[in-house]
Formats: structure tokens, sequence, C-alpha cells
């Protein structure tokens, strides 16, 4: 038992020795701006249950061979972890929500931290406040920054609809069942079918959820707080949450193209949605989640469920939030958000500075006495579009690279062009949270397994050699994430090449690791010598010494609406250059296709470049080869089937066997016109790239 939970367990200890108080505990810690450019973070999503058991005194109520319960990981394992996410190279943490939760609920437990009950009490599965400082401060010790995961629009399943008075939840079958299944419901209150109700999540109904009795409607259904410590389900807390007026009181959504529902319906499973237009829910957020960061110094939040939100409400929280921390010495506080939906002009509609009428303004500035709102909103989204259209569509299922190129020609359309006034002081388009896979969806490797089950070419082939494929797509799939502009973020376990299926599946214990594809024995739990964990740290080595990966512009120089047998299918290439990179350069190259061979060119016409003639461009991931750009700047390159290229020019590159990555990549120090006359020329453009 580490030292620090021993002296957490004094108090205990010493309290028969008269009454104690522990009102220090609850005082902020003093603040300070740990963040410099978001550019440079590479974030690791952690699922605190899933990640590490580092407290044995806080495994209660756990079953650890059933997904949907608590398994014991916490924030002191975590922290007794830092030193192998250090090694990785990842620089910040996103860790699950904090507070408190429902304990259980219908045979499934709030392990994830989505189902909030207190916002005042930290979850004590995970530890007490102590810890989560002391995981905060260890992580700032190691110039990590750390983002809590945080909800604004509902709690969890706090009370139930009493639709039959009787005073108790019920599960419930109503009516006669003469008119035919499947037939529309007349207008109106109609018994004549079956109609099965949960009380706790009952469906939709615009008039809010209505009672009735054997005579028929009985008016708007109470809501009954049952009181089950137990089950988790205790008084709500702070005290506003308790009243039955904050919350929209209409059902469980099931329609998320009705507005109304999406904005007022409760989240399926029973989650309460609270109504965020009213102006004491506004300020009972912005207060308990800033207290949060008052009591721990964390650096910035993940905000669940933001499209089932108003923008009124992102506009006063993201601004009341900055300008409190800011007065207290935190700046550069980032704030993005999950909108689950590929609909990429609504998920940027978070980050744009978004001024309502001026009849609206007054009515949102009525809140407070705070300074006069503006349209500010979000720092970033977390970019579900380009999860969808770029790493399913595309890395995984092969579908044309043109996708890639029209998702991203509209960033500066759909998302902010302008940093937030005391924000992280980016533009939202600019710092998009990027990611392959998270705890909401499948994981890469699940899907890509159907696909390559079901490829002609690995008809017959062996499960090892399925499994290498498997790997080559994850690693294509990274290399993208690790390249792209924006802010990569990384799910704990894909570094293990974790497989896991659709929640809860997908939110595997960090102890248990996978066998490798390709093996059959399990390897150590935090192994660091797996191939896709080297492969990765390699990767995040590249973009820590490359600025332009980091802060420079993007521009597609080839992308292509081919996926059969031309002789470009699957290609996609960009470069990033310029914007605040200086004059540091990087080409990245990718053939996605699964079939063949694919070449930066189509019916002679090759792939053009910034570079200029002559300049020699090494492939840094392929065992250092060179390429020479030809005359007006073509570059003609052969990759195989699922493959990428990362490539430097020559004199950023230090050939150094005995460097672990191969090589030395150093910061770009010459300028643009420097290149005119290369002292270089070893391969011709035209030659391919060998294979690996």
């Amino acid at each position: 038992m580490p030292a620090r939970r021993l002296l957490a367990l004094a108090p205990t200890l010493l309290a028969a020795a008269g009454c104690l108080h522990f009102d220090t505990l609850e005082e902020p810690v003093k603040m300070s701006t740990h963040a410099q450019d978001w550019r440079e973070a590479v974030i690791y999503q952690v699922l605190i249950d899933r990640f590490d058991d580092g407290d044995d005194g806080n495994n209660y109520l756990l079953d650890r061979e059933n997904m949907a319960r608590y398994h014991g990981g916490d924030w002191i394992g975590l922290e007794n972890r830092l030193d192998y996410i250090q090694e990785l190279g990842v620089n910040t943490l996103w860790i699950s929500p904090v507070i408190k939760n429902i304990e259980t609920d219908a045979n499934v437990d709030g392990y994830h931290g989505y189902w909030a009950v207190d916002l005042t009490q930290p979850n004590a599965h995970f530890g007490n406040l102590d810890d989560l400082r002391s995981l905060v401060q260890a992580a700032h010790e190691r110039d990590m920054l750390v983002v809590i995961d945080i909800v604004a629009n509902h709690m969890g399943q706090l009370f139930f609809y009493d639709m039959n008075l009787n005073g108790v939840p019920d599960i419930l079958l109503q009516g006669t069942g003469t008119r035919p299944q499947g037939t529309p419901v007349p207008g109106g209150f109609d018994q004549s079918g079956f109609t099965h109700i949960t009380e706790y999540d009952p469906d939709f109904n615009p008039l809010g959820i209505q009672a009735f009795t054997s005579l028929g409607p009985a008016g708007p259904a109470p809501v009954v707080f049952p009181f089950d410590p137990k089950s988790g389900h205790v008084t709500p807390m702070p005290a506003i949450f308790q009243n039955p007026e904050v919350y929209n009181r209409k059902g469980r959504t099931f329609n998320y193209d009705d507005p109304q529902q999406l904005l007022t319906g409760d989240f399926p499973g029973g989650l309460k949605d609270v109504n965020t237009t009213r102006c004491d829910v506004k300020q009972a957020f912005v207060d308990s989640y800033a207290r949060w960061i008052e009591l721990t110094d964390a650096d910035g939040f993940r905000i669940d469920t933001v499209k089932h939100v108003e923008h009124e409400f992102w506009r006063y929280f993201t601004q009341r939030v900055r300008q409190r921390l800011a007065a207290q010495g935190k700046s550069k506080f980032f704030m993005f958000g999950e909108a689950f939906d590929g609909r990429d002009d609504l998920v940027g509609s978070f980050t744009k500075n978004d001024l309502p009428s001026d009849e609206e303004l007054a009515r949102e500035n009525s809140c407070d006495d705070g300074p006069k709102l503006t349209g500010d909103q979000l720092d970033s989204a977390f970019y579900f579009p380009q999860h969808y259209q770029v790493f399913r569509d595309v890395f995984q299922d092969g579908a044309s690279t043109d996708r890639i190129a029209n998702l991203w020609a509209n960033k500066t359309v759909n998302y902010g062009t302008v940093a937030p006034k005391d924000s992280a002081g980016i533009a939202p388009h600019k710092v998009l949270v990027n990611f392959i896979d998270n705890h909401d969806v499948a994981r890469f490797l699940y899907f890509a397994r159907e696909r390559v089950d079901a490829h002609p070419a690995f008809a017959g082939k062996s499960v090892r050699d399925k499994e290498l494929r498997l790997r080559a797509m994850l690693q294509n799939a990274l290399l993208m994430l690790m390249t792209a502009e924006g802010v990569p973020c990384l799910y704990y376990g894909t570094e293990l090449e974790y497989r896991g299926g659709n929640d809860p599946s997908n939110r595997e214990d960090m102890w248990r690791p996978y066998p490798y594809l390709g093996e059959s024995a399990a390897p150590p739990a935090f192994d660091t010598t797996g191939p896709t964990f080297v492969f990765t740290k390699k990767l995040i080595e590249y973009r820590k010494k490359l600025a332009a990966l980091r802060r420079g512009d993007t521009k597609v120089v080839w992308s292509t609406t081919r996926t059969g047998d031309e002789s470009d299918a699957g290609i996609f290439a960009f470069e990033r250059a310029g914007g605040e990179a200086g004059n540091n350069y990087v080409l990245v190259v990718f053939n996605t296709n699964q079939n063949h061979d694919s070449r930066t060119q189509f019916e002679g016409a090759a792939m053009t470049v910034s570079a200029p003639a002559g300049a020699v461009l090494v492939d840094v991931l392929g065992g250092n080869k060179k390429y020479t750009v030809g005359a007006g700047g073509t570059l003609d390159l052969t990759l195989p089937p699922v493959s990428g290229m990362l490539l430097v020019p020559q004199q950023d590159v230090l050939i150094g066997a005995a460097q672990p990555s191969g090589v030395i990549l150093q910061e770009y120090r010459l300028s643009r016109s420097q290149y005119v006359t290369p002292p270089w020329s070893e391969v011709p453009a035209s030659h391919s790239r060998p294979r690996r």
C-alpha cells in the first residue's frame, strides 16, 4: 500500500482521539497554466475503472468477470502507470468523469462515470480527492496535462415517473391487446393495444410524461426520487438537482432527428435530461465543474453529449468557466465537446462564434452580472465525422480517398476559424481532436477483422496471415492519426492491439491483455515491446521532433475517387508545412487499397509537391529510403497495399543506426530558397518503394 494511502487513512485511525475536521481537503489548490500550445498535445484516453487497480481499499462491489460491472481501476493505479504512458510518449491524459455516480441500475454499474448523482463528491471507486490531486500533480511533474470528462446534458437515473400513481417503479404492459399490433395509435390516449412501459425510461412525450389509471389519463406523472444507498440512488447534489422543475421530464429520446427530443428528451437508459436553459442550472454546472479544476489544477474538459444541449448553454458555460479560472491563474484551459454524429456542420456548430439575436442575447445575459456574453463556444470538437468518413470508410473499408480531401476542405466552413476569447488561443478548426476509436464505438480492429475475413485474397489464408494484415491496417490508421492536423487522441489499449466490439466489450482491462496479432500467448500486462506499441512510440517521437506535424498547415496533394484496379486506387497524400511551423516540411503518403500496389500517378500525370525539383526526401518509416523530386515538383511513388510513407527532407535526417528509431530528426534550419540547389540526388523519383 502506498505511503500516501496510509496517510489518507490516518484520520480514521485517529478518530477515537476526538472530533477532527477535514475542511482543508476542500480548499482549492494553487492553479497554474501548464498548457502552452494544445497543438503539442497527444491525448491518451483512459477509462479509469479498466486501467489499473492501485488501491484494494476501494474495491467494493466488484465483478471483474462481467463487462458491465465495476472492475476496480482507480486514480492510484493510473498514477502508478505513468512510467508506461510516458514511455509511449503521450503528454496528455483524458480521464473518466470524477464525480459520484449512481452505483448500479438494471444490473449495470456506473463504472464509466456518466451517471452523475452528486457533482460535489468524488467517485469513491476511483479514490478520494487526495488521490485525484496526487494524480494531477504527478502528471504535471512529468510535463503532462490532465483533461477531466464532464456531462452537462443529464444526470443519472435519479427518479422514476410514477405513471400509475402507486409510488413504486414498475415495468408494465398496458392495454387490452384488441388493437392489432403494428397499427397506428389513434390520437389522444389509447389502451386498445399493448404498450410496454418502464417508469424509469418511458418513451418521449412532447407534453411531458403523463400518468394514467384504469379510468384513463390522470395528468402529468409525478417524479419520485427513490432512496436506496446500496444502488447509489441517493439525494442528488448540489441541492438544485433535488427539484423536479429543473428536469425536462419528457421521457426517453428515440428519434434523434426530432430537435425537441434531441434537446429535451432523457438520454436512453433513464438518464434524466436537465433543463439547461434555466439560469440556475447554468450557474450550478459552472460552479460544480469549475470547482473540480480549483480543487485539482487539471487543464481541460472533455464534454459529453454536447449536441443534446442548447447553444445558449455552451455560450454561458464556456465563457464563465474561462473567466473564473483565468482570474485564479489558469489560462489556456481547453474544452472540447463530443457530438456523437457524422454530420460535420452539426459537430462544428459548437465551435463557432454563434451570436444570437439581440433579444436572445439580452435574455442570456440576464442570468448574472458577469461580463457580457458573446458568441464564443467550445475550443474544439471530438472529430466524429473524421472517425466515420476517414478511419472507418477509408482505412477500414477501403472507400475512395477523395472523401478525406472533401471533409478536410470544409473545416473552415463548418468549424470556428477564430479562437474564443480567453480560450486555448487557437482557432477551433486547427485543434480538432482526432481519434480512431473510443469507448463509445467498437475498436478499429474489431470491424477490420470482418473486412479481412471477407476479403477474397485471404480465403484459405492462415489466421496469422489475416492478423498481420490487421496490424498493417491499424498502423496505417495510426500514421494518419499522428500526422493529420489537429490533436491526436489514442484510446487506451490501442497500442497493445486491443480489439473489443461495441460497448462494453471495447472497455477491456489493461491488466488482462490480448495476445498480439499473429501470436497465441498474451504478453505481460503493460508491455512496451510489442510491435504496435513500438510503432506508435516512433510516430509520437516524429511528431515531437517535426514542427510541421504539430503546427503546420495542410495541403492535400493527391486523392482519388478510384478504388478498383486503377494505378492510384487508394492513394492519399498531404503536405504539412507553413503556418507556425517555420520552414519545416513533411509529406505523408498512404496506400489504403487492400488489393494491390498503387502509385501517386494516374494516366501519366504524377503527383506534384511543394518541394522543388532535386530535393531529396527520406521515408523515415521505410528504412530511410530516399526519393528525389522530379522536374516541376513531380514525385511518382509506389506503395504496397495498406502502407504509408513519412517523408522528410534529407537535411533534416541524420542516419544513426544506434538511435532507437534509426534516425535523428532535426528542426528545419534552411529557408525555402536554399532548396533551389540541393547538393544531393540519389534515387530517381520514379523508383518504387521496396516491399516490407
